[in-house]
């Protein structure tokens, strides 16, 4: 469909949209002009015919000025036309003279017109909603079925010979071997409730493969369907109901028109909820009702007795299975959100799902010793069964997790509102799972939000299990890489220093050996060389040694190694003086490890307040309480943003391989260094 094609064809629907409107107001005119009464134009179907009219031709212009290349705006305007010319013809009838060739003309067009409306129009309508297309070419051969057969439905309409009223003379197209035809006419009912049947499984089909919006739209049409089934089964199975109940028929172009329009009004569910009970228990209702007259009317002769002991054991009947009918359609519409315990088994069953994966890949891990898996991977792996699981258990239209600003699973199409919400573990924030709303709500209700927050704790559990095992595996591999780094240095300085210096002393040792006896002078200067070489060598040893654990801890302790190493950093290069303060009073006995890291670190920050700084005075605090703080603070110029280094990307990670975190950066007063050790690891 073209662009320029667009305003004709909604201006061609407008025009049939008032034509039908025109027809029953012509109708209802003409009616009032000749005298017909309320009950006779109700007995003659003109006010359902009329009202039919109305609400399918007005409904098919709004759906096709909408949506001009869906048929089903069309095929509604033709069936709405259908109806208005019954109920603009019947009266013209009854206005025209008895027994004249127009009058038998208007009378076979107001008997033509409506079957063609019920029986090709609104099946095939229904067989093509809410997309205007056929489920799949499979159903062709249905909708070329009820086309090929709706004019046997219209032949037996017009070819009985029956009139619009008594007295008045019949319509053409009359059938001399109308009776003999019965079985014909009988085949013609049946493929009438076919063409139901086949519209009504069509839609069941495209239900169960629709998505979120589309099963919103198919609702709409069942909401339409409950209410008209709730007013007319009474009208077909209990006598003296009154005719005014076939006006709920409309309801189905109305649902239909605001289906594909405006689907999107209001929470559909919650109607089709309410009204999809109601009409379950009215059937009910019916049947317990038709069987208990049948029952007690031989045992109860009095009619007011009767009807009283129908009465009581009906509300006896209907207290119990209402609210459990209400579950079941709550259940199917809206998930298992009144059963919060079901809704965390399926949570917990796919945590335990991800646990159990996490388990074998740790499993793996250890047996390959391949350090570059991660067990955080596999608990992430699961997270998206997860959120199906609360989606699916919920029917929300999307559901989403959010982690670190990183969406690391989702489930199903973000509608136009998404509801954050927060995910808590031991205080802190570790995620925000996204809840899309249901069609018409505008937040989200109290009975989803007991049950999320019922879910919350578990997911949010299990988030900060994968982030703990994901921050895990990576100090693992930095402290891999930094051992093989170390291991790296150590070999290049035993090569490249230690060797060949102990080379050199083995071959000084040879060449003082085969001269002591021939030349000693020369013997002596060998020696000679040969100490220093082995002073050196004894120097690189403890230099190696110092390197891995600086020696001054072990004979001053902490706090002594830090004054030490205060003192030598007290002049900077320009000959500048800066006094360093270590306050550091009733620490604990601490692990090799801590003592290692806190020198580091503060050593560290001392040489970086000497370099960079321009500061005098620096104060280096140890305090002990829950756990141990180093502190480093100097009274330097603020001088922006500090930009990560070498030396700040090494006490980040030395904190960090100890448990503890660290804070660095300039403060109003200078610069500060802080790091937090837990003094219980566990």
């Amino acid at each position: 469909m073209t662009a320029s094609s667009t305003p004709s064809k909604r201006l061609l629907a407008g025009g049939l949209g008032a034509f039908a409107v025109a027809e029953v107001v012509a109708g209802l005119a003409i009616a009032a002009a000749i005298g017909l009464s309320w009950p006779e134009l109700v007995d003659a179907f003109v006010v359902t015919n009329g009202l039919m009219g109305l609400t399918f031709g007005l409904c098919g212009a709004v759906i096709a000025w909408h949506r001009p290349s869906n048929p089903i705006g069309w095929l509604f305007i033709a069936d709405g036309i259908g109806h208005a010319t019954t109920a603009f013809a019947g009266p013209l009838a009854v206005a025209l003279p008895d027994g004249s060739t127009i009058q038998r003309l208007t009378v076979t067009v107001a008997l033509a017109a409506w079957p063609w409306s019920i029986g090709l129009f609104l099946p095939l309508a229904l067989l093509l909603f809410p997309t205007g297309h056929l489920l799949s070419p499979r159903w062709r051969w249905a909708a070329i079925g009820i086309i090929a057969t709706a004019p046997l439905f219209v032949l037996e309409m017009v070819g009985s010979g029956d009139s619009l009223s008594p007295g008045m003379a019949s319509g053409y197209l009359i059938l001399p071997s109308y009776d003999a035809l019965q079985p014909l006419w009988t085949a013609t009912e049946l493929r009438n409730l076919v063409a139901l049947l086949l519209a009504v499984a069509c839609l069941f089909v495209r239900y169960r493969r629709a998505d979120e919006m589309g099963r919103r739209q198919l609702l709409w049409l069942l909401l339409a369907s409950v209410i008209a089934i709730l007013f007319v089964t009474p009208w077909s199975f209990v006598a003296g109901t009154p005719i005014f109940v076939l006006l709920t028929i409309p309801l189905i172009p109305i649902a239909v028109a605001v289906a594909i329009v405006r689907y999107q009004l209001l929470d559909i569910r919650l109607v089709v909820s309410r009204a999809l009970t109601w009409a379950l228990l009215s059937l009910v209702a019916i049947g317990a009702y038709s069987a208990l007259a049948a029952l007690l009317g031989t045992l109860i002769s009095s009619h007011v007795g009767r009807s009283a002991a129908i009465t009581v054991v009906l509300a006896l009947i209907l207290a119990p299975i209402l609210p459990r009918l209400q579950l079941l359609v709550d259940r199917a519409l809206y998930g298992d959100r009144r059963d919060p315990a079901r809704v965390a088994s399926r949570v917990g069953e796919q945590l335990s799902a991800g646990a159990r994966t996490a388990t074998r890949a740790g499993d793996q891990l250890s047996a390959r010793a391949r350090t570059s898996a991660r067990v955080g991977e596999q608990l992430t792996a699961g997270l998206p069964g997860v959120v199906a699981a609360v989606r699916t258990a919920l029917r929300f239209p999307y559901v989403g997790l959010i982690v670190d600003n990183t969406t690391v699973a989702t489930d199903g199409t973000p509608p136009q509102t998404v509801v954050p919400l927060e995910l808590e573990y031991g205080g802190r924030v570790v995620g925000v799972l996204e809840v899309g709303l249901r069609s018409g709500e505008s937040t989200v209700s109290s009975t989803d939000r007991d049950v999320l927050a019922l879910v919350a704790v578990p997911l949010a559990a299990a988030v900060h299990a994968t982030r703990l095992s994901t921050e895990l595996q990576s100090s693992r591999e930095k402290l891999v890489s930094a051992r093989e780094e170390e291991r790296r240095r150590i070999r290049r300085d035993l090569h490249d220093g230690l060797g060949p210096t102990l080379t050199g002393v083995a071959f000084t040792a040879d060449a003082a050996a085969n001269l002591v006896s021939t030349d000693p002078v020369k013997a002596g200067d060998l020696l000679a060389t040969l100490r220093a070489d082995t002073r050196t060598a004894i120097a690189d040893v403890r230099r190696l040694v110092d390197n891995l654990r600086p020696p001054a801890l072990d004979e001053l302790g902490l706090v002594g190694a830090l004054r030490q190493r205060a003192d030598q950093l007290s002049f900077r290069a320009d000959g500048a003086s800066v006094q360093v303060e270590v306050s550091a009073d009733g620490l604990p006995a601490l692990p090799a490890a801590l003592e290692v890291a806190a020198y580091r670190i503060a050593t560290e920050a001392l040489n970086n307040v000497v370099k960079h700084s321009h500061a005098t005075t620096a104060v280096l605090a140890l305090r002990c309480g829950p756990d141990l703080e180093v502190e480093v603070t100097d009274n330097g110029p603020p001088n922006g943003a500090w930009r990560p280094g070498v030396g700040l990307q090494a006490m980040h990670d030395r904190a960090t391989e100890l448990g503890g975190h660290l804070e660095a950066g300039p403060t109003p007063t200078g610069g500060k260094v802080q790091a937090h050790f837990p003094l219980d690891p566990r």
